[in-house]
């Protein structure tokens, strides 16, 4: 199965990081390009323990919907959000937050199993990872950009 694994520095508290990344509207603002929307369980503001979401989105010229439910948390340490129902055999999400002396360490595993056998493994190759490796990252930014700007944090916590 492949792993994606990464790291963000954020200047910001691991409580803001935290709950930044928990955040529905964010997100959707992240992948904007992708048209990716919640539109099913938990569709804006922040989600929890136990919480699903559904969200549908644009890749690769196909719609995809893909439910997950966040099945691990630990305030504000780490979460693990799965894939429910969707588009890969398999997907585990785990977003940990490590105070630093000047910010937040974020890091995420992001670990998946294509459908369709050795054409999935093909097809993970050649675009997937890379594609979801530039979705983790995209998403990070924005997660950063808004943590660095206590205005900003402020509006999305409220």
């Amino acid at each position: 199965m492949p792993v994606i694994k990464l790291q963000t520095h954020i200047n910001a508290s691991v409580e803001d990081c935290f709950n930044l990344s928990r955040n529905i509207d964010l997100h959707q603002q992240s992948m904007q390009q992708f048209n990716e929307q919640a539109v099913a369980g938990i569709t804006t503001g922040q989600i929890g323990l136990h919480d699903t979401v559904t969200w549908k989105a644009r890749h690769f010229g196909f719609t995809f919907k893909m439910t997950v439910q966040i099945t691990e948390m630990q305030s504000p340490s780490f979460f693990v959000d799965e894939m429910v129902k969707g588009p890969f055999t398999r997907m585990r999400h785990y977003h940990a937050f490590w105070p630093q002396p000047n910010g937040t360490l974020m890091e995420d595993e992001f670990v998946y199993k294509s459908p369709l056998g050795w054409l999935g493994k093909i097809a993970d190759k050649l675009i997937v990872t890379k594609h979801l490796q530039l979705l983790l990252a995209q998403r990070n930014q924005t997660i950063k950009l808004l943590a660095e700007s206590n205005t900003a944090v402020m509006a999305v916590q409220s």
